[in-house]
């Protein structure tokens, strides 16, 4: 097999002690291993200064970062038994200043064994970092141009400072550091490729959720909009029937925004339930109440079946409501202009007497197998611009802050439809 590298002789591998090979060949293959278990950024570059570290027998190492847009090096992540690393944050090199600039301009290594006698050498990073540098090696990283989205290759720059026991860095310590910065740039960039697809397909997220809310909002408003209208023209000419035509479509479009938001709300925090004693059948009774005007004037057979086990319950009673409301909301689009039938029903489980058992039937279209587990994602919605995608997202999330479940099966009714089944453990109370 030809490497797609040539392989130089390497004479100074022969000066290396069998401990200081055994010691650099396992960094090198600590490393190669971080290239494919790390993608986390930061993660990666502590573990490779941790590495290189050891690899140089050093007493602090600096990793630079290079700054495409200003041309600077900036200080990322700095290693040291003593002194103030943290001071360094706000250091910035130009390429071509201090030995770690010229080590990036000319993409070569530079080992200086005292930098008090080296013109290069930046004597303001030991002032903020309160750490005294007597000797230094620095090493380029220049990512493969395969992987590397910069067109100039250049990653940053290692440090490695003042070498354990005293001394200075030998040419051994220098080629080891290169091989282990060829790796070490490499996993860097493949880890910064990562983060810049998963940024890519979060923001391309964002924008088709922000796209399909603003479309779904609109429509809510410019009906509302319509409403008004209408209703001002209906009391402006004293026409009674404009005004109950008109006030409905006002009410629910206004019960959408109020939905919506609420939505919104829910699912944008973490919350702990607020469980209280409650009367479920209450709560069946106020999501019927949400909807009475819509449900009767599709002339929709709407049950609601609250055995007398389950009337009584421990649970987060404004949680479980919007729960009901979305899935009472998702039913009533669902089933047929006629003959829509929606049946609501809570009882104790078989499994458990204290598990509430909620499921909400209806006679609509059904969920397909294949999308039954995408509904509860965020912003996945089959209604197109009549929907957001948040009312199960929520849903479930609510659901599973009172550690229980939710699953949709298939509906008994002849003509199809679906069950949304709800299982919350230990919610029956007495």
């Amino acid at each position: 097999m030809t490497s797609a590298f040539p392989i130089e002789p390497m004479p100074w591998l022969l000066d290396l002690s069998t401990e200081d090979l055994r010691r650099s060949v396992d960094a090198l293959y600590r490393v190669h291993k971080l290239i494919w278990v790390i993608s986390d950024l930061d993660t990666l570059l502590e573990a490779i200064m941790e590495e290189s570290k050891a690899v140089a027998q050093a007493e602090a190492c600096s990793l630079l970062l290079l700054d495409p847009k200003t041309n600077e090096l900036y200080f990322h992540v700095t290693l040291g038994e003593s002194g103030n690393p943290d001071a360094l944050k706000e250091v910035r090199l130009p390429v071509g200043e201090g030995i770690a600039g010229a080590c990036a301009a000319e993409r070569r290594s530079i080992n200086v064994e005292d930098v008090r006698t080296d013109k290069r050498f930046f004597p303001k990073v030991d002032e903020q970092s309160q750490f005294e540098t007597r000797s230094l090696l620095a090493v380029p990283l220049v990512a493969h141009e395969a992987i590397s989205r910069e067109s100039t290759g250049l990653v940053g720059v290692i440090e490695v400072l003042n070498k354990q026991g005293g001394g200075s860095f030998s040419e051994a310590d220098l080629h080891l550091m290169e091989m282990f910065s060829s790796v070490a740039g490499t996993a860097i960039a493949r880890a910064r490729l990562i983060e810049e697809n998963l940024e890519a397909a979060r923001l391309a997220a964002i924008g088709q959720a922000v796209a399909g809310l603003s479309h779904y909002t609109k429509n809510l408003l410019t009906g509302m909009g319509g409403s008004v209208d209408l209703i001002d023209q209906g009391l402006a000419e004293h026409k009674l029937d404009m005004l109950q035509r008109s006030w409905p479509i006002l009410k629910r479009s206004t019960r959408r925004i109020t939905n919506f938001v609420e939505d919104m709300l829910a699912y944008s925090k973490e919350r702990s339930p607020v469980r209280e004693r409650c009367d479920l059948q209450a709560i069946f009774d106020e999501v019927y109440d949400t909807y009475a005007s819509l449900l009767i004037r599709r002339d929709v057979d709407y049950v609601v079946t609250v055995e007398p086990d389950a009337k009584f319950v421990l649970l987060d009673a404004r949680g479980i409501h919007r729960v009901l409301l979305n899935l009472v909301t998702n039913a009533a689009d669902a089933v047929p202009q006629e003959n829509g039938s929606i049946h609501v029903r809570a009882f104790p489980s078989a499994e458990n007497p204290l598990d509430l058992v909620v499921e909400v039937t209806d006679n609509g279209a059904g969920v397909p197998g294949e999308i039954r587990q995408q509904i509860f994602e965020p912003f996945f919605s089959t209604k197109g611009s009549h929907g957001t995608g948040l009312g199960l997202a929520v849903t479930a999330k609510i659901v599973r802050e009172h550690s229980g479940v939710i699953e949709v099966l298939d509906s008994p009714h002849p003509e199809g439809g679906a069950v949304f089944r709800i299982v919350l453990p230990e919610a029956i109370t007495t």
